[in-house]
């Protein structure tokens, strides 16, 4: 251990007329380690907030969607099969979608229906990712005994209609067949539920109805044609360069596609998240901050105590770089011991939240049961990094102002 090092040590250890200041070292060192546990609980809130929202929107929405610029894709599955060539592309899947109004024992409710292909969808689709009802897609691909084609509600729509499992629902969709006159009819279709879905957000799940391709396609009078090609990829976040390799294989001769990524759909949201989480961290380091004014005046008063001890240091020949040393050495000693101690604080609240959920949510509103909690790295470092950095900054102007002090000045009346 050098010379500065010992000193500063030593000065840290309380004696009998010194046990104010030492007082101040321990509130000092609380407040810098209650920062840094408000802040690393803060964060993985927020981060777990952000994963939370993320993953449930993904499990119901793709990563990127194809739509053609005059309406519906009628070269569907030429368009599927190009798009399978694009690397980082996992499935790709053709939908129909349409507003309708649907009919239950409880009364009328707009719903948007999702044409799918039950195959596809039970091999490799979306609908692996959400909570279906047990036998439901089975059902879809194999009616069996069902009076009425087979559809799959969204669980609070299901509660909103009061219907169960193999209950009818009537659908009426504006796009008919066409009268004499030019006109579309509406087309009343009745459905009969083949079970329930839950995807965790409420939006979803009290408006969507999924059915076969075939009887979406009847409903929204398409014929051949499908709404759009979703698309899975390996990597979510390299789905805006993924949508470019698309329409660069689809728009070869000519500019008759578009597409969009989960990231252009949902930049708003995500955007908020992301600005939410820098405010938090700016507003938490404060607590960090008011902290470093307590090292600053534990080390004037420290300086102020230990006077005739630094004059008689430099008498023996220790420079200014040593004494300014020794006093910043004894700051950051706090603010280590102040970040060592919050983190083992907040790191263990983080994984009480994770394991044992005591804080509940409202899921309608927040579309979780708990209070999420995704600790990440980054966070960890940048707060414990700070934490290193503002206590450092403390030390400045009381290491510097006994580095300048005059032996003899120090001395003259001792």
């Amino acid at each position: 251990m050098s010379l500065e090092s010992s000193i500063a040590f030593r000065y840290m250890r309380a004696k009998r007329k010194e046990n104010f200041i030492s007082l101040i070292t321990v509130i000092s060192i609380g407040g810098v380690g209650l920062g840094v546990a408000a802040l690393i609980v803060v964060l993985a809130v927020l981060a777990g907030f952000e994963s939370n929202l993320k993953d449930k929107f993904l499990g119901v929405t793709s990563h990127v969607v194809v739509m053609h610029l005059g309406g519906g894709l009628r070269d569907w599955p030429e368009v599927v099969e190009k798009v399978k060539t694009v690397p980082g592309v996992l499935t790709a899947e053709p939908f129909v979608y349409g507003q309708v109004l649907a009919t239950g024992p409880s009364g009328p409710s707009g719903m948007m229906i999702k044409g799918i292909d039950p195959e596809l969808a039970a091999r490799e689709g979306q609908l692996s990712k959400i909570n279906l009802r047990p036998g439901a897609l089975e059902l879809m691909m194999d009616p069996g005994e069902m009076e009425e084609p087979p559809l799959i509600l969204g669980r609070e729509l299901a509660t909103l209609l009061n219907v169960y499992q193999y209950d009818l629902v009537r659908v009426i969709s504006p796009f008919g067949r066409v009268t004499p006159l030019g006109a579309r009819a509406p087309l009343t279709r009745d459905f009969q539920v083949a079970g329930t879905f839950h995807s965790g957000v409420y939006e979803y799940d009290s408006n969507m109805a999924y059915l076969s391709l075939a009887e979406a396609r009847k409903l929204m009078a398409m014929e051949d044609e499908v709404s759009t090609v979703e698309i899975m990829v390996e990597d979510i976040y390299q789905a805006d360069r993924i949508r470019e390799e698309v329409l660069k294989v689809l728009n070869s001769r000519a500019d008759e596609y578009w597409a969009t990524d989960w990231m252009q759909r949902n930049l708003n949201l995500f955007s908020a998240l992301k600005m939410e989480q820098a405010a938090m961290f700016v507003v938490l380091t404060l607590i960090i901050v008011v902290a470093a004014f307590n090292i600053i005046s534990t080390l004037i008063m420290m300086v102020m105590e230990k006077t005739r001890d630094i004059a008689i240091l430099k008498s023996m020949g220790a420079t200014r770089r040593q004494i300014r040393r020794i006093f910043t050495l004894q700051g950051l000693t706090v603010g280590l011991i102040g970040a060592a101690g919050g983190l083992t604080l907040g790191v263990s609240l983080c994984l009480l939240l994770k394991e044992y959920k005591f804080i509940k949510l409202p899921e309608n509103v927040y579309m979780m049961d708990s209070l999420p909690v995704e600790m990440r790295a980054v966070h960890i470092i940048a707060t414990v990094l700070v934490t290193i950095a503002v206590s450092w900054l403390a030390t400045i102007y009381p290491a510097n102002q006994a580095a300048r002090l005059d032996p003899v000045e120090a001395l003259r009346y001792e």
